[in-house]
């Protein structure tokens, strides 16, 4: 594999865990660094070894040597950001959740399409070496046809106005921001074209965001799911997938590293530990598929990040939250 420069646009704290996971990839050069302000750019480029930063998106989506960027900014600015990088004929790897709905994915996917560039949404849980194991035990059968899948993430934050996750403005709550690995987690299992029927519950706080999202689907197959978020509560962060003839369990699933297999053989607990952070199996991917010449990732494909895009809307939009920047329409 050739090496790959890599630009960080928007410096903040996930961007952080992003170039730690960087650091163990001898083909994954730091590059540049963007971002509004070129003094935090500077001191991101100087503590994670860039080589240069920059004090504007466009300036970085424009350096030549750049061959892909990794999109950290808030939820709102997902898309714009996207979209300049996607236009300079850079790959992008864009964070969690891909967009604030689905409209805003919609247009960034129809931009990557149309400009032949490469383009995935970075949901990194799915790279980690435990979730490609349930991956092949799921494929190779272990606990026969999947039926159902429990998945929480919740945490306790002090209420905050100004905070990203207490304000409207930045599509602060808990859906968007820790619902989504396991929205994310349910459509890995039972695929990319989403669930027939969503039904779902959430407590609005007095930011106007949800705090706690319940969400239940069920899928063309007759699967189903169930799954909690907060940003109110505190959760275990387990996730299980029940088969028709076992089940698997995944403590801390979205950045755990023990995978629990109980069938016909009895129960089996693997290990698959890992330094230092876990992003670098995603920017591994990524790197992959640039190599193989793809427009976008199999594992994590532009029509899934889609639905799920859809699927999050479709949450929201039942418990009448929207955000300031949608115009109040549903």
């Amino acid at each position: 594999m050739r090496d790959y420069k890599w630009g960080i646009l928007g410096p903040g704290a996930i961007a952080r865990s992003f170039a730690k996971g960087l650091t163990t990839l001898k083909n994954a050069i730091p590059c540049a660094v963007g971002s509004r302000d070129l003094s935090r750019a500077q001191a991101f480029a100087d503590e994670y070894g860039f080589q240069r930063a920059y004090g504007s998106y466009v300036e970085l989506a424009g350096d030549p040597d750049v061959d892909v960027i990794y999109v950290a900014t808030p939820h709102p600015f997902h898309a714009d950001a996207v979209i300049t990088c996607l236009e300079g004929g850079k790959a992008v790897v864009c964070e969690k959740p891909f967009a604030a709905n689905a409209g805003q994915a919609a247009r960034m996917i129809e931009c990557a399409r149309k400009n032949n560039v490469f383009l995935m949404e970075g949901m990194w849980t799915r790279f980690l070496p435990s979730i490609v194991k349930v991956r092949e035990l799921i494929s190779g059968g272990a606990i026969g046809p999947v039926r159902h899948v429990n998945a929480d993430f919740g945490f306790r934050a002090g209420v905050n106005p100004e905070s990203r996750l207490f304000a409207p403005a930045l599509a602060g709550g808990s859906l968007l921001d820790v619902g989504i690995y396991n929205l994310s987690f349910c459509s890995m299992i039972f695929g990319g074209e989403g669930p027939e029927r969503v039904q779902s519950h959430m407590n609005i706080g007095t930011t106007d965001v949800d705090e706690t999202a319940t969400v239940m689907l069920n899928y063309k197959g007759g699967q189903s799911a169930l799954t909690i978020s907060s940003i109110r509560l505190s959760t275990a962060h387990d996730a299980a997938i029940y088969g028709e003839e076992g089940f698997i369990k995944l403590p801390g699933y979205w950045h755990g590293n023990t995978v629990i297999l109980s069938n016909k053989d009895g129960v089996q607990e693997m290990e698959f530990p890992f330094e230092p952070t876990g992003f670098q199996f995603e920017a591994a991917e990524v790197m992959s598929c640039l190599e193989k010449g793809l427009k976008e990732c199999p594992i994590m494909p532009l029509d899934e990040t889609l639905a799920i895009a859809k699927t999050l809307d479709k949450v929201r939009f039942d418990n009448h939250l929207t955000y300031p920047f949608e115009g109040g329409a549903v």
